[in-house]
């Protein structure tokens, strides 16, 4: 997941050196009447939208060096640019990110070792001392925290490779561990993020960015998830445990199931520690997809639709109401909100490679997503 960048949370508050920004708008854009206070200054320029996407970057780079970010809105019939001063980031340590991870391995191996031995907390655990016993400890890593750190790692990198084509500066992925002291269902972590230090300059950029890591984490998921469910044991028995978890099916999981266990569809598993991984990158990814906010699916349908992205979010919303994701949406109407902010340069339009992906992106939510991803019976 791709972490927010507050456009208009300015702490250095110098005043705009209006000559500098006269000839480098006017390198780029002719305009044609200047406005400014000491926070803003805004252009009125006439555009040949056939070099815009062109000139729009080299005029962003170039203020860039100067800390300074440039705005395109069309707004009243008139292209207008508005330049501001570049907000003041502190730059965390790169110590952070790691510790982070080296806490999330920790995490997801003590709890691969929970799960190895049949459990799913550590308060149903009556001698602490076998979680820690080498062999559940190595089987727990090698089965369940090696394939989901790598889901989850492959996903963030997938964004910060990206962003750093498209020259946005970003962080390192900000793993978060989690200690498997949850009631009944752990995995170890709340997943990753990273956070883009400059903001998305157009619609190109933030669609790549949004769309990269759920596809780079979806492609390895799938394997994943194929060679947990080959070690996967269909249940005979039809009575369920009392107290026993049961997790949801996706469409995607049930027919690898089918065709690999050669299962019918509403057949129980018994699941192994790396499918129940698989399972959990699927799931990631179809979360990260949904149009709302600052998740990935926000990045993607603010592209394309525009403005018209937070209709998407709330009819996924609505939908996450009425199944078994209620207090997640609650979340997301709360802390995320619906709206996406826009990228730069909202002017240019995606080309038909990116439309083409963005209907196979939509493709992976509906088949990654679970309605009711768990129950206890």
């Amino acid at each position: 997941m791709v972490g927010k960048w507050r456009l208009y949370k300015q702490e250095n508050n110098n005043f705009l050196d209006v000559d500098l920004l006269k000839k480098e708008v006017g390198k780029q854009f002719p305009f044609y009447d200047f406005k400014h206070n000491n926070n803003t200054a805004i252009f009125f320029c006439r555009i040949d939208k056939g070099s815009l996407e062109e000139k729009f970057n080299l005029l962003r780079e170039s203020l860039n060096k100067q800390n300074y970010v440039p705005i395109l809105r069309y707004e009243k019939g008139e292209d207008v640019i508005y330049v501001i001063k570049k907000p003041y980031r502190k730059e965390k340590s790169i110590w952070i990110n790691i510790l982070l991870i080296i806490s999330t391995i920790i995490t997801t191996i003590i709890t691969g070792s929970i799960l190895y031995i049949g459990h799913n907390d550590i308060w149903s655990i009556s001698d602490y001392l076998i979680i820690f016993n080498i062999n559940n400890l190595f089987y727990g890593g090698l089965l369940f925290a090696l394939p989901l750190i790598s889901i989850l790692f492959i996903h963030e990198m997938g964004h910060y490779f990206i962003s750093k084509k498209h020259g946005i500066k970003t962080s390192l992925p900000f793993f978060i561990p989690v200690p498997p002291v949850l009631p009944n269902f752990n995995i170890g972590t709340f997943g990753a993020l990273i956070s883009s230090h400059d903001p998305m300059p157009n619609k190109k950029a933030l669609f790549d960015v949004g769309i990269s890591g759920p596809l780079a984490g979806f492609f390895v998921a799938i394997p994943v998830t194929i060679i947990g469910l080959m070690f996967s044991v269909p249940t005979v028995s039809t009575d369920a445990i009392p107290s026993e978890f049961i997790l949801g099916p996706s469409i995607l999981f049930s027919l690898l199931s089918g065709w690999i266990l050669n299962i019918p569809y509403d057949t129980s598993i018994d699941l192994s520690l790396t499918a129940f991984a698989g399972w959990i990158g699927l799931l990631i990814t179809s979360i990260n997809l949904l149009p709302a906010g600052q998740l990935d699916g926000g990045h993607i349908f603010r592209a394309v639709l525009g403005d018209k992205q937070k209709y998407a979010g709330w009819i996924a919303v609505i939908i996450m109401i009425f199944t078994g994701w209620t207090f997640f949406a609650l979340i997301i109407i709360l802390l995320m909100g619906m709206m996406h902010p826009p990228p730069l340069n909202d002017n240019t339009e995606l080309d038909l490679k990116r439309k083409i992906l963005f209907f196979i992106a939509l493709g992976i939510l509906i088949l990654c997503f679970i309605p009711f991803p768990f129950r206890i019976i």
